[in-house]
């Protein structure tokens, strides 16, 4: 798909080129895309091409700050991670780490064009269906069916932001009059359900939106709202009836090899050695790779928090430890060159830690086991851990135009995600025999595959097993709420899931109390209730509109 994006744009360039001569002033230039070129069913088809490749984040400026992952809103904002890098690199992600609301930073604009070029994107397919005269009416349905999904999904990613946004459909020519005074969430849920009516059950293309994977996205956008019943119908149709299953390893998510499985509801495809410069090659995280020596080169951003290692502690059976896991730190390496010896921690952890997270004395896929400092721009600022998840093997890459560009997709929505918010569903309907029959499953696939050092030998005591029962409602959720923290971190999920639960200043500000005693940056900072839930509205956008017609947040 992003290949046919490229293709149609050096078409086009190609013909702006060739029709520049001497009467260029009078002469229309043949590769110019308007829309008497596009209303067919091919140009309906580029279009639609390029409205899902800005899925990714890239291609309407600055792409870090706009990445499809949303590690900075997600995962940055959240108790996952840290920014990473040194005190004085991309500061602005510091502001929002420390939750200060500070509407004139650049980040903020940067992903509001993103997902609102991604919105025109839409629009434009729509209404150039509207002009083709060479499609059938079922090929009619499932275009539109699909733009009106994107058009929620980028609709969905403001929501999840700045919470009151404005609306753009098909019909909007003023777009710089675009008041945010209305919830957008029916609109939202209008366009999936149109997709869901009218979308084929199987995708044209692996990176296409399916009636399926419409019905697992209106459910996510009911369990935002705490819809729960609403919901409930959705997620049992996509588990019962839909054509997933869980992969038997956690890591087959997060390989180039294995992507596109099972699994997979919605993925944001990428790719390298298509010409684009390494631009469609997981670009908008292109700085969250270790440093120095490491594989990448740069830039030290995106580290796991300490507070995120503890988490996948576990108890002698195997369970995690939901109330105290705090009390004590995994041991690191902080403070230790790679030179010092160092013994890695003994203790019992979930395996998923080291598909997540890259540490000292682990193996770091197939690039060799993990250094520590050297592979660390700076510990005392960043702590000692890196970002592993999305990582690139060595040797799965091959033709990436930049050693940070890969070939990795980014998993939207996947089943494991799908399983826990209908265990969610479970608890509060107080069913806890079918919310622990859900939770197991994803625990018992936590523990078929684990890390082997250089031996075949499991390269850390690895200890995770199903709970036995769920006792009482309480324990439920907070078993349920802890799964899903440890099955999707570093996903960019973690800042939402919290919002959307209600308890993010309870949460955050107890981590902010212990880990900024680790990350002094951090002293000071609050979480302040009715207030840091959502972003600041760019200001950039305010200025443009009026203060009168987009309104900020509290």
């Amino acid at each position: 798909m992003k290949k046919s994006v490229l293709a149609l744009t050096a078409m086009v360039c190609v013909g702006v080129l060739t029709s520049c001569g001497d009467s260029f002033l009078e002469t229309t230039p043949l590769g110019v895309g308007n829309e008497a070129m596009l209303a067919n069913k091919t140009g309906v088809n580029a279009v639609l091409i390029g409205a899902y490749s800005l899925l990714d984040g890239v291609g309407a400026g600055p792409v870090n700050t706009s990445s499809v992952s949303n590690w900075i809103y997600g995962s940055v904002a959240s108790d996952d991670a840290y920014k990473g890098s040194d005190v004085g690199d991309q500061a602005q992600i510091t502001t929002i780490e420390r939750y200060i609301a500070q509407a004139d930073i650049g980040a903020y604009n940067d992903k509001w064009v993103a997902v609102y070029d991604g919105v025109s994107r839409s629009n434009n397919v729509i209404n150039l269906i509207a002009k083709a005269t060479d499609m059938t009416a079922a090929e009619k349905a499932q275009a539109l069916g699909e733009a009106r999904f994107l058009r929620a999904w980028y609709h969905f990613e403001a929501k999840k932001l700045w919470n009151m946004v404005p609306y753009v459909d098909e019909t909007v020519t003023d777009y710089i009059n675009l008041p945010n005074d209305k919830d957008i969430w029916p609109n939202i849920e209008a366009d999936i359900q149109f997709a869901i009516d009218n979308v084929s059950p199987t995708k044209a293309q692996v990176g296409r939106a399916s009636k399926w994977t419409a019905k697992a996205f209106l459910a996510k956008v009911h369990m935002y709202q705490q819809d729960y019943q609403a919901a409930k119908p959705l997620l049992d149709d996509v588990i019962n009836n839909g054509p997933f299953s869980l992969v038997n390893s956690f890591h087959d998510n997060f390989r180039i090899t294995t992507e596109n499985n099972s699994e997979s509801i919605f993925e944001v495809q990428m790719s390298v050695a298509d010409g684009g410069a390494g631009q469609n090659g997981s670009w908008g995280d292109n700085y969250n790779f270790p440093y120095g020596s490491a594989p990448g080169g740069c830039c030290g951003f995106f580290q796991p928090t300490q507070n995120l290692v503890n988490a996948f502690k576990t108890d002698a059976s195997g369970l995690p430890l939901l109330d105290t896991f705090n009390d004590t730190d995994v041991k690191n390496d902080e403070g230790l060159s790679s030179t010092d010896a160092f013994t890695p921690y003994e203790g019992t952890l979930d395996p998923r830690l080291d598909w997540t997270v890259g540490r000292r004395g682990l193996p770091f896929l197939n690039w060799g086991v993990h250094p520590g400092k050297n592979w660390i721009r700076d510990q005392s600022f960043g702590g000692p851990y890196t970002f592993k998840k999305f990582f690139a093997y060595s040797g799965e890459n091959a033709g990436a135009e930049s050693p940070r560009a890969n070939a990795n997709n980014y998993r939207a929505i996947r089943l494991g995600d799908v399983l826990l918010m209908r265990a969610e569903v479970a608890v509060e309907d107080n069913d806890l025999a079918t919310a622990l029959k859900l939770v197991n499953q994803v625990r018992t696939r936590a523990a078929n595959v684990v890390v082997l050092d250089a031996a075949n030998k499991p390269a850390a005591n690895y200890l995770v097993k199903p709970y036995p029962a769920f006792t009482n409602q309480e324990y439920a959720r907070k078993a349920v709420r802890f799964e899903r923290r440890l099955e999707l971190a570093m996903e960019g999920h973690r800042h939402f899931d919290l919002v959307r639960w209600g308890n993010a200043d309870v949460v955050l500000n107890a981590y902010l109390t212990k880990e900024s005693k680790k990350r002094t940056y951090l002293a000071g900072a609050t979480f302040v209730k009715g207030k840091s839930e959502y972003f600041p509205i760019p200001q950039a956008q305010i200025d443009i509109m009026g203060a009168n017609v987009l309104k900020q947040n509290p």
